[in-house]
This record gives structure tokens, sequence and C-alpha cells, in this order.
């Protein structure tokens, strides 16, 4: 298949997506409005029927839907040519290949009428819009000042948030949103600023190059922040078309076949971890081997140009398939449920309310009574949650706090071995020289910066699996207190209306039977939060990590560094210089620097795990505390919305006569207008599925 027409076929998927979501946000914002009439009109009838959290979730659903992207996260290290990538992927030499990434303005690419730049800025400024050109000038710093500000552990813009850059390209006028990140191997707090774009991305594209086939930097960034993180990556090793220009005979076929061999037999040892779903190896579908110089240089002289061998023809294919077929169709499958929820919702409370029509005031206070046993079941179910939630809180967050500390405390047994691949290279002349000292020590802090960080990735790894586990716990448990409170739910029903309510539910799965807050609490609803492409509870819904990710990587890691590099360069120095001018030999000087900065950190571990346990156990009890305050709140919510459902009955008959015929014409007109909203929106979700069978 030509690239034209694969970039067409991305181009038709695309706006078929965005359009069966544009689609089916209008079904759900006239499926809110439907609802919202209803209740206007039962405040001069039989009375409202309590549905004010169904409008509230499928209008905020529709509206997160309407806006909804793809967004990918480019990553990788200095100098891979993302730049270059990402120009030939749009078509257009829009980025500067030669702005610097040391600047570590983050970029945003997204779809705009007018080409123009924003900068945001952190610090409460008004965000300034500005040319290209003048983007380029202002925020692109020279390597050496850039190596400097490094070493002086300083950034080059810190009041700039990111940067947006606003573009009519029909690539981005389609919903795609491209995050471009600084480079990887300068500084342990921009590894942590491109981080925090991670899990709020669809798709992450790690730019690698073939002339320097997974670096010390690369392998490092993949451990502490890929790896065991259901993250989906693409791998993209440029200049795959310099492998042969580096042979000694270029057209010697052979040889460039074992060249060619060689490196993918290197990438894929490294890169095979991170390429299983599910345990199932799609390593082909995740690694592709591309020339953006080449497709660029192609796309520029005609944007329709063939770009078979560039790579990019394999890879615009396999991303199609991942974000118009996987990721599109789950989150439309969850906007689903979340209308039928809505929908039997509206339905469940008409049938309550057409039996109790014909009561008089005196006859459905004493129903009211009777149910008062099952009201008070109900909110028993949600004690009984939440105490569940609150003891698996405090189990979490003291065995996590307690494993951090253990851990730290125990850096010290394996430091001599660990440390050996970090420490820089010792030369005492050049140590013992005052002006070269300062470079040293800055070399060494580093080392440390780099040696805490990895040790408290994998460290936090082991952490995200345990609450991971509880969650998911968690998730079947809420999935058994929902099949508990249906059952009294239908009681209540039945003790009202002396009758089975039979609502012809739109799917027999007990997923989608579960009362709205179990739905919640076990992850099958991220949309009625705007959670988008996050990782999350049981793959969707309550997104943990980015409260873990503020206090791991920012607070926790980041106190870790500054609690130990700060304190024993001074020491380790004094040790070394100890040594006289007599000491010569590289060996000795590693031994002694490894011997005095193991005595330093075990001084000071005890330290450091008291003061960051405590951050670790606030970080942990914050994530079960979120959830449980919106469990809770949800399962209160539908508790006072089935009592105010009755109550408003029963106010309403005390002040005026209702007409029953009117009312149950009105009632019924509900329950139609809600079954075809659904209906329109079960249609275009068939219709995606069908057209991709």
């Amino acid at each position: 298949m030509s690239n034209q027409v694969l970039t067409d076929q991305f181009l038709k998927d695309l706006e078929r997506v965005a359009q069966v979501r544009s689609d089916i946000s209008t079904y759900l914002n006239n499926l809110a409005e439907t609802i919202t009439k209803a209740e206007l009109a039962g405040d001069s009838s039989s009375g409202k029927l309590s549905l004010e959290r169904n409008i509230e979730d499928i209008t905020l659903a529709s509206k997160n839907l309407r806006q909804g992207v793809f967004r990918l996260l480019v990553l990788g290290d200095m100098k891979r040519g993302k730049s270059t990538f990402l120009n030939a992927l749009i078509g257009e030499n829009l980025l500067p290949s030669d702005v610097n990434p040391c600047t570590a303005v983050l970029t945003i690419l997204r779809y705009g009428a007018e080409k123009k730049v924003t900068i945001h800025f952190n610090d409460g400024k008004i965000p300034q819009q500005l040319d290209f050109q003048s983007f380029k000038y202002k925020y692109t710093i020279d390597p050496a000042e850039a190596k400097k500000l490094e070493q002086e552990k300083k950034q080059a813009f810190p009041d700039v948030d990111y940067a947006v850059v606003e573009y009519p390209l029909t690539l981005l006028e389609k919903g795609i949103e491209i995050v471009d990140s600084p480079g990887l191997n300068d500084t342990e707090a921009r590894n942590e600023l491109s981080l925090g774009y991670v899990n709020n991305c669809h798709a992450i594209l790690f730019v690698m190059r073939a002339s320097q086939p997974c670096t010390l930097g690369e392998r490092r960034y993949l451990e502490n922040y890929i790896k065991g993180r259901g993250l989906s990556v693409f791998f993209l090793i440029n200049a795959w078309d310099q492998v042969k220009e580096s042979l000694i005979d270029p057209d010697d076929t052979a040889e460039l076949k074992a060249a060619e061999d060689r490196l993918r037999q290197v990438f894929k040892a490294n890169l095979a971890d991170y390429c299983y779903v599910d345990g199932q190896d799609i390593y082909d579908e995740r690694v592709f081997e591309i020339s953006s110089i080449q497709a660029l240089r192609r796309r520029l002289k005609n944007p329709q140009a063939d770009l078979s061998g560039t790579g990019f023809t394999e890879f615009m294919g396999a991303i199609n398939t991942f974000l118009t077929r996987e990721r599109a169709i789950a989150e439309l499958r969850q906007v689903r449920t979340l209308a039928r929820q809505a929908c039997n919702h509206a339905r469940e409370a008409v049938a309550r309310r057409i039996p109790l029509l014909d009561q008089d005031v005196e006859e459905l206070k004493k129903r009211l009574e009777s149910v008062e046993p099952e009201f008070k079941k109900l909110t028993g179910i949600r004690d009984q949650f939440q105490k569940e939630i609150i003891n698996t809180r405090d189990t979490q967050a003291r065995t996590i706090s307690e494993s951090f500390r253990s851990y730290v405390l125990n850096l010290g047994n394996t430091f001599e071995t660990d440390f050996l691949r970090y420490q820089p290279e010792l030369n005492l002349l050049d140590f013992l020289s005052s002006g070269k000292r300062e470079a040293f020590n800055a070399a060494l802090q580093k080392a440390f910066e780099q040696y805490i960080t990895d040790k408290s990735a994998a460290w936090t790894l082991n952490a995200e699996k345990d609450i991971n586990t509880a969650f998911k716990e968690l998730s079947r448990s809420a999935s058994q207190y929902g099949a508990s409170y249906n059952k009294v739910t239908d009681e209540i029903t039945e003790k009202l209306t002396g009758q089975k309510v039979n609502i012809n539910a739109t799917t027999s799965n007990e997923s989608d039977n579960s009362p709205g807050w179990a739905k919640w609490a076990m992850g099958l609803l991220s949309l009625t939060k705007g959670n988008l492409a996050g990782v999350a509870l049981a793959g969707a819904g309550f997104d943990w990590k980015n409260i873990l990710l503020n206090y791991f990587t920012v607070i926790g890691i980041g106190g870790v560094i500054t609690a130990v590099t700060g304190i024993f360069l001074g020491p380790i120095g004094f040790a070394l210089l100890g040594l006289g001018v007599g000491f010569l030999q590289a060996d000795q000087a590693r031994k002694e620097l490894v011997k005095t900065a193991k005595k330093e950190l075990i001084r000071y571990l005890p330290q450091v795990a008291n003061e960051q346990s405590q951050t670790v156990y606030n970080a942990v009890k914050e994530c079960f505390d979120a959830y449980e305050k919106e469990v809770s709140q949800r399962i209160n919510d539908d508790i006072t919305s089935r009592k105010s459902e009755l109550d408003n009955l029963v106010k309403q008959k005390e002040t005026r006569e209702i007409n029953r015929e009117s009312e149950l014409k009105r009632l019924k007109t509900l329950q139609e207008d809600v079954i075809t909203q659904l209906q329109k929106i079960e249609a275009s979700y068939s219709n995606l599925l069908a057209y991709y069978s």
C-alpha cells in the first residue's frame, strides 16, 4: 500500500472517529436536555425524579467527548531527530530541527485556524503570543550556555510552563495532538517534567537513533519511567538509512544485511520487554526502522510522495490501528455504558412513579415508612464499603511506607556494587586543581542524582504494583456491594409499587446492571471526569497514578536527592584531598570515593528514611482518600435521589391535584425519548465496530 493511500486511510479513519465522537456527543447532550426538561416539567406535576447526577455526568461526558483528541507524546534523547520526525509526520518543515532541546520548553502541537505560538507561564503571568521566528529566537539557547546552566542546576526558562503551537494542518484538524518533550539526558528534573505528561497521553513515540543503539540514558529512562506501567509505546529507530552510509562499501548488500541484522538484535534485546500486551508479543507492531530526513525531503517536494522505504508507511498503519480501532472503541464503549446507565435510571424512576400516581398522600406516607429499613440497608452497604476502603488505605499506607523505609535503610548494603556504573571518571590532578574541582563535584552530584533516581524508581514501580492490586480488590468488592445494593433497591421498588419492575435492560452484562456508583468504583466510567487517556483503575475511571506522580517524583524522589547529594559531597572531597599528591592510582581513588560515599550515605539514610517515609505514607493515603470520597459521594447521591424522588411526589400530592392522564403521557414520553437517544448511541457505536470488523 502506497504512503498516500495509507495517509488518506489514516485521515479517513480519524475523520470517521471524529464524526462518531461528535454524533455521540450530540446524542448525549440531547439525552441530558431531555431529562432536564422532564425534571423541570415535574416541578408542576408529580415532582422531579431526582436524576441530577445523571444529567451532570452525561453533560460532562458529552463535553469531553466533543473536545477529545488523540494525544501523542514524543520522547527521546537529544539529537535523535525528534523535530525532523515530527516535520516528516505532519508533512511540513514546521518545527525548526536545530532548536536546542536543552531549553526545556515542552511544546504542544495542536490544530488552529491561524499559525501562532502561545507561551504559558507558571508564575501567573498572562500567556504570550509569538510568531514562529520570535519563538525560535527567544526560546533557543546556545549548547554551551545550556551546559553551563545544567552544571549550575538552573533552568533556562524557569517561568515557562509550556508552549502551544497552533497550525492549520489536516492531521491535527482530525483530532491528533502532539506533545514534543525536551531531551531526556540532561537533568533528572527535566526527565520528571516529561514524565508528568506520560500518564495523560494515548501513546508514547520514543525516538531513538540507529547509530546510537540504546544508550545508557535511554535504557535508564525506559527502565525507570516506562517499564511495567502499562503504557503504549511506539519505538521509532531513526536515521536507519545511515546504517548503509556508515559501511566501507555501501553497495555490499551482504555487509549491509549483516550490519542491519546486528542492529536489530541489539534493539530487540533492549526493547522486547516493552512490547508485550497481556502476555502477547507485539514487537513488530511497536518497533519501526525509519528515516525521517528522507521522508521529510520527499514530502516537502511532494506532499503526496511515496514514502516506501522510509518506515513511515508501516508506522502510520500501526498508529492508525491503535488509535482509531483500539483506543477510540475503548473510550466509546465507556460512553455507551454511561448512556445505558442514564437511560435505565430514567426508566426505572418512571416505572416507580407510575404505580404511585393513584395513591393518596396517607397511603404514600405509609409506603415510604415501610421502606425505611431498606434505606438503612443501603446506608449500611455504603458504610461497609467505606470501612473496607479505609482499612485498605491504612494497611497499604503503612505497608508501603515501611517498605520504603526498609528499602532506603538497605541501600548501603549494595552501594559499592550499585554505584560502580554511575561514578565519574577520576583524574587526581584534575581533582586537585581548584579550577576543575567544581566540574568534578558537579559530575559527582549528577551521578548521585541518577543513582538515587534509579533506586527510587525501582521501588516506586513495586509500590505501584501493590497499590494497583489493592484497587483491583476494591473493584471486585464494588461489584459485590453493587449487587447487594441492587437487591435492596429492588426490594424498595416492590414494597412501594406492589409489583416487580421489569426494565428490559439493554444488556445482561452484570457490570452494566450495577448501580452507577459501583460502575465508577469498578473503573468502568472515566469520561465522567474527563480522563480520556490516563492509566487508571481497571483501565479507566479513577486515575490514582497522577496523585502518586506528584509525591514520588517531585516531593519524594526530589526530597531524597536533596537530602543525600546536598550533604556528603564536602566530606568526599576532603577524603580525596587528604590522600595527597602522592596518591596517583585511579583504582585507589575510586575505592576511597566509594568508601567515603558509603560512609556518608549510611550516616544520613536513617534521616532520609524517617522524613520521606511520612511523605510516602501521605501519598498512598491520599490515593485511597480520593477514591473513598468519590465513592461515598456517589452512593450518598444515589440514596438521596431515591428518597427525594419519593418525597417530591408526596409534596406535590399535598399541594395540588395531579392530572393522572397527562402525567402518565408525560412520563411515557420521557421513557420513549431516552430510549430513542440511547438507540442512536448504540447504533453509532455498532456501526464503528462493523466498519473495522
